[in-house]
């Protein structure tokens, strides 16, 4: 399972969109303290279901979404995608009826919003899922 590309937008501290593209064998996240880069791995927790708030430094949901600053207003929600490569196809998704759900595509794209409500909506290929479709389809990877 290879990671393709890294994208958020309004969470924590990257207001804009803003995405990292995984081309090479090794990627280092560098920067000066307060730059974010503990966000971005908060952020791959995020997307790929953690739900505990408090281990991502917030207590609500609402803590996740871009605050403002004297230059940009608030935002209402927060997303972040992640996309794998599947070429090899080694994602499966089954239904609760046992029967799997096609992932036929040479990319995978997983994504979660969360509103300034705290509510969150998961993603898989721009189909809306549950977070246990998430987490069964990330372990289902051999």
């Amino acid at each position: 399972m290879k990671l393709i590309r890294l994208g958020l937008h309004g969470f924590k501290s990257f207001a804009h969109k803003n995405e990292f593209t995984f081309d090479s064998p090794v990627t280092g996240i560098v920067g000066p303290n307060g730059s974010g880069k503990s966000n971005v791995v908060e952020a791959i927790r995020f997307v790929l279901g953690e739900q505990s708030v408090k281990s991502l430094r917030g207590k609500t949901g609402a803590d996740l979404i871009y605050k403002g600053s004297s230059k940009l207003g608030k935002m209402a929600r927060a997303t972040v995608e992640i996309t794998f490569d599947n070429r090899e196809r080694r994602f499966v998704l089954s239904t609760t009826q046992a029967q799997e759900i096609s992932l036929d595509f040479d990319e995978i794209t997983i994504s979660r919003t969360v509103f300034s409500d705290a509510s969150n909506t998961f993603m898989i290929n721009g189909s809306e899922v549950r977070m246990k479709d998430i987490h069964e389809l990330i372990a289902s990877v051999n």
